[in-house]
């Protein structure tokens, strides 16, 4: 669930930048600065357990990977700026990243192998605002994890039931697969990592 502070007029990025207070977690959403809730604990468990997971597969394949929680993604030619639940960073990359020594924030797809959102109250963001600016920045993948079906009949069926959508980048465009219940998720940028969806349902 997210907050809008009240602001007279659009906040540009480096204005965003400037004022952003440590501690916190706020994001950017065109121009207006949200604040973000704390997350429920099986939100938060739920993360615990894919950056566990991720981080085992990318040491386990010698990869220069490293996952933080507080890197900002920026899509190009816009005031937005979001930090993810999961961000994968290609650490070897990120010396081509213009606003990473100043305000710890990528903008390339090159840089980002993998981005994950673990949905809360307010899917609309994560099922149509960050789809489309993942896609614009160029990131090869991207998960919804929607654990408690909340995401549109639309995205997710009907009846709801809980979903794991993987957005692979494939010629500048996302296609999306769908994984519930017992079934195996395939990752492209792991695609040895062993979990089906319940298994991340479930943090085991």
């Amino acid at each position: 669930m997210v907050q809008a502070l009240i602001e007279t007029k659009p906040v540009t990025f480096t204005e965003f930048i400037e004022w952003k207070p440590e501690g916190n977690r706020f994001e950017l959403h065109n121009g207006v600065i949200v604040e973000m809730n704390q997350p429920l604990g099986k939100h938060e468990n739920i993360i615990c357990f894919l950056n566990e997971r991720i981080t085992t597969e990318y040491l386990r394949l010698n990869l220069r990977y490293g996952i933080s929680k507080t890197v900002l993604v920026k899509p190009p030619e816009s005031e937005s700026a979001y930090s993810p639940d999961v961000l994968v960073l290609n650490r070897p990359h990120l010396i081509n990243e213009p606003l990473w020594e100043k305000a710890s924030t990528v903008t390339q797809g090159i840089s980002v192998p993998l981005v994950v959102e673990v949905v809360g109250t307010n899917w609309r963001v994560d099922y149509l605002t960050k789809v489309k600016d993942n896609e614009e920045i160029g990131i090869p993948e991207y998960w919804i994890v929607d654990y408690l079906g909340n995401g549109g009949r639309r995205f997710i069926g009907n009846p709801k039931q809980p979903t794991i959508s993987i957005y692979q980048l494939i010629d500048g465009e996302y296609q999306v697969n769908q994984f519930q219940g017992d079934e195996q998720i395939v990752s492209p940028t792991f695609p040895e990592l062993s979990l089906t969806a319940n298994q991340i349902f479930q943090e085991e």
